[in-house]
């Protein structure tokens, strides 16, 4: 398909969306559901993804059938079931138990700049994924990700760091996912560079 992003989202067919915040050149695959998601610039998801209460950076790459933040049941309570909060829905009561739902949404994700989750990953709620980082494929992650780590496993575990700690340092200091479109259009080249030629040449102290 030949598509051309822009300030609008591109929104592929059969996606369920609810209250949604889309940044510039965001794309959404076919039969996603997005529910209380906010997508930053640049970034998009691919086929079949099922993300909840999530505030996603710029420039994140989302594969197929990805789900971020799935919805915990009560464990505390005599009956994990959701009559116990969806009462409407049984007859129960004439209202449901907002709180509940309350505490759902506020269980947040926090996905980084420049991140990649694989194919078939789960991000359980309350999980911040730091920038730069990889999740591999069918991982499930329990626990935060450090920025520029790549994790893999049931329950996801760190195998690698993408680069030296002084280069990381570098990179959250020079924050390239915050320059202007028209700045990485002129700069477009140097994202082809060796890592260290491209943070030798952008870092500096004045810009921490």
């Amino acid at each position: 398909m030949n598509k051309r992003l822009g300030k609008e989202p591109f929104i592929h067919e059969n996606c369920q969306l609810i209250n949604v915040e889309f940044g510039d050149y965001t794309e959404v695959g076919i039969y996603n559901y997005l529910e209380n998601v906010s997508l930053g610039d640049y970034s998009y998801t691919s086929r079949f993804c099922y993300i909840q209460n999530a505030v996603i950076g710029k420039f994140a790459n989302i594969a197929a059938m990805v789900r971020i933040g799935p919805t915990n049941h009560p464990m505390a309570r005599p009956t994990l079931h959701h009559f116990t909060y969806r009462l409407v829905q049984y007859g129960f009561a004439a209202a449901d138990d907002d709180k509940f739902f309350q505490w759902r949404a506020e269980q947040k994700n926090f996905t980084g700049n420049d991140t990649w989750i694989g194919h078939g990953a789960v991000i359980m709620p309350g999980v911040t994924i730091g920038n730069g980082a990889v999740v591999g494929s069918g991982a499930v992650v329990t626990k935060d990700v450090e920025p520029y780590t790549i994790v893999v496993g049931v329950p996801a575990k760190p195998i690698k760091q993408r680069f030296p700690a002084d280069v990381v340092q570098k990179l959250e200091a020079i924050k390239w996912w915050d320059w202007a479109y028209d700045t990485i259009r002129e700069r477009l080249d140097d994202f082809y560079l060796p890592i260290r030629e491209f943070v030798d040449k952008h870092y500096s102290p004045a810009v921490q």
